[in-house]
């Protein structure tokens, strides 16, 4: 709970609203003390003593001194009321309030000797609640008393202390603790929040690395963190936008380099018998059968390579059916074989096939899968010596069946390897006869991993071996026919 980012806010304006109570509190309780006790230690009965004693001494040194004066000037802060009543009838205290009558009338006749006790009176004081008097005495005579009464209800000085303590100092703080509160509650969030914007903000403006800090578990950090997930995924299809445009503009300049080439050789033979026409000039039989011959032969290039790029394009996205059934493997490579036997014979090239047990049945498109093994022994047949080898085989691994081609060619250099199935790669295009159409075997790539398997090349100084591993499991099986639309 605590790490969510709205609990810590509620959580920390509590504990500093409890903070600021208890500051009042204290504060309240400090000056209630001081309100109620001005003098620590000293109960209102010593206060009158001392004002007494301290007049009594004033008068002594001073008989003169203007008593009201002295008694402002002295007591006139503590939140208690006094008076002064003299024996000669003057009156003075420590407040522009004048004493009342009754109290003044009280405090004469007790300074002309009246015996309230032998006369049974009754002093009229005109307060309720007890008064404190004490007597001032100059040289051993009483001349007159220091009158105490109690405060009134609605003077209270404690009353009036706390009506100033939650008044301005009360509001003053509660302002100062909320702009405490404020600054160190939301400083680290505006801080954040001020990242993850920059982040946004750089992020709009094309530059896809922009992340934001993720720091701590809350909703903040969750906001964050979802903000760089998806930042990531963008920069991620945006690489790979571009990784495709990349593509697409070099499958263009390769296909429009295959596609000039034939045209560009068909359109000078056409040129040539053209021009010879024109100009009534009579080429020889076996020039005009060499010119046809050429014309012929560049047309089907052309043919094959816009049937591949179709073919290509189909499986690539995954448009292309396939009529997927059990097959015989041995008579797929009878097929390929004897579609090569006489090349094969006339080069000296020795081309075998065979089957292990558990290899001879397969699951999968038997023309498609046909036109794979044609593409690899074409190739093998294409880069081996005269007088070499190119042997097919098929076995089984792990309940897949994994067909092969090995030549004994020259190999194929290890810089090479990861790119043999791209469109148009050549290893070495010196060496092309311009029969192929670069696109074979990335067709073979296409068309194994339509059947959900897998190629891979391995080569090295005098032999190349291209595998082909295809699933036969209960799973992978369902996969295959699920692709060619069979249930």
């Amino acid at each position: 709970m605590f790490r969510s980012f709205y609990f810590r806010i509620g959580f920390s304006f509590v504990v500093f609203l409890v903070a600021v109570v208890v500051a009042q509190s204290a504060i309240f309780s400090y000056v209630l003390a001081r309100a109620s006790n001005p003098f620590p230690n000293r109960s209102p009965n010593n206060l009158a003593a001392i004002v007494a004693a301290d007049v009594g001494a004033t008068l002594v040194q001073e008989p003169g001194v203007d008593l009201q004066e002295y008694l402002v000037r002295e007591y006139g802060r503590i939140p208690f009321s006094l008076w002064i009543v003299m024996k000669n009838g003057r009156v003075a205290g420590n407040t522009a309030r004048p004493l009342g009558d009754s109290l003044k009338r009280s405090a004469s006749e007790s300074l002309n000797n009246v015996d309230f006790k032998r006369t049974g009176a009754v002093p009229d004081i005109g307060v309720s609640g007890p008064v404190v008097m004490a007597p001032i005495q100059v040289d051993d005579e009483l001349r007159g008393l220091v009158v105490m009464p109690p405060p009134p209800p609605n003077s209270s000085p404690v009353v009036r202390d706390v009506s100033r303590l939650l008044s301005w100092p009360g509001a003053l703080l509660l302002i100062v603790a909320t702009t405490i509160a404020a600054a160190v509650i939301f400083e680290p969030a505006r801080r954040r929040l001020k990242a993850l914007e920059e982040a946004t903000d750089r992020f709009g403006a094309g530059d896809l690395t922009a992340r934001a800090p993720e720091r701590g578990g809350d909703e903040m950090a969750r906001v964050a963190s979802a903000f760089n997930r998806m930042a990531g995924e963008l920069a991620a299809r945006d690489e790979a936008l571009r990784t495709s445009d990349k593509l697409r503009r070099q499958m263009l300049a390769d296909v429009s380099h295959e596609l000039k080439t034939p045209l560009t050789a068909m359109r000078g033979y056409v040129e040539t018998l053209y021009m010879a026409h024109r100009a009534d000039v009579t080429l020889d039989a076996a020039t005009r059968e060499r010119y046809f011959g050429i014309l012929e032969r560049e047309t089907g290039r052309l043919d094959r390579i816009v049937k591949d790029l179709l073919d290509l394009a189909r499986f690539e996205n995954g448009v292309a059916g396939l009529e997927v059934r059990l097959f015989d493997v041995q008579c797929l490579f009878d097929h390929v074989i004897a579609r090569h036997e006489p090349e094969a014979r006339t080069r000296e090239i020795s081309l075998t096939a065979r089957v292990a047990f558990g290899a001879d049945q397969v699951l999968g498109d038997p023309d498609r899968l046909e036109q794979v093994v044609e593409n690899l022994v074409a190739n093998a047949l294409r880069h081996s010596p005269d007088g070499g080898t190119v042997e097919l085989s098929a076995s089984t691994h792990d309940g897949d069946v994994v067909l092969s081609v090995r030549d004994s060619g020259e190999g194929i250099p290890l810089e090479h390897l990861p790119h043999v199935f791209e469109r148009f790669y050549k290893v070495d295009a010196a060496r092309s006869n311009g029969s192929g159409s670069g696109l074979g075997l990335s067709i073979s790539h296409a068309i194994v991993k339509r059947h959900g398997g897998a190629i891979h090349v391995s080569s090295r100084p005098g032999e190349t071996t291209f595998t082909i591993t295809l699933p036969q499991s209960d799973s992978s099986r369902a996969e295959v026919r699920l692709k060619s639309g069979l249930r």
